[in-house]
């Protein structure tokens, strides 16, 4: 009789692998257009900011270190943020206002115009995420969601939007992180390979 924990392993591999092929054959130009504004705000002296909650902070956090340090390729490091690391920034803030401040007002203290937040959510129905996409456009920077669902309250409030419509929070969690890894893999491309097939516009 087959072990019913590797019928897990297969079911679940099963699942993403379809998952995956249907969101990137489907939102693929997407992500290439989301590279492609990262890139220019990156050429014209921006900088990327990443938040999110619970395992998505840990996806920010993953993803801006990425950037400064590097993905797969020899190059300068980049000006990448998460906004999920300073604990006395993130504790006095919800100690003193509230926890659907903890990302705005970091915005606001270190964003500019031109500047890319990236919003990472499953649901996209957090509270302090759309607080920060609403700072983040008064402030004219450009704001982008990887959402899960259907888009939930963040996709009212970015300019350029990725949802995985799945069902399943581990199998969004999986395809918003190889999103995001392509995201690195597409800027380094941009940046230090294809420069000339991106324009700056800010």
């Amino acid at each position: 009789m087959p072990d019913k924990g590797l019928e897990i392993i297969l079911e679940h591999s099963r699942e993403g692998a379809e998952a995956r092929e249907n969101f990137f054959s489907k939102k693929g130009e997407t992500l290439v257009q989301i590279a492609k504004t990262a890139s220019q705000s990156l050429i014209a002296g921006g900088k990327l900011f990443f938040c999110g909650n619970g395992g998505s902070a840990a996806d920010a956090q993953h993803l801006a270190a990425e950037f400064v340090n590097r993905f797969m390729m020899e190059r300068p490091p980049l000006p990448a943020i998460a906004l999920t690391t300073d604990t006395s920034v993130l504790t006095s803030i919800s100690n003193d206002y509230a926890f659907d401040q903890v990302f705005s007002k970091q915005i606001k203290a270190l964003g500019r115009a031109g500047d890319v937040l990236f919003c990472i959510s499953t649901s996209g129905n957090s509270s302090n995420l759309t607080q920060a996409l609403i700072q983040a456009r008064e402030m004219n920077m450009i704001t982008v969601g990887f959402s899960g669902k259907n888009g939930g309250e963040m996709k009212n409030h970015c300019d350029q939007l990725l949802i995985v419509n799945h069902k399943s929070t581990p199998i969004i969690q999986e395809i918003q992180i190889t999103a995001g890894h392509l995201l690195c893999r597409l800027v380094d491309y941009y940046l230090f390979e294809a420069v000339d097939e991106i324009q700056t516009k800010f």
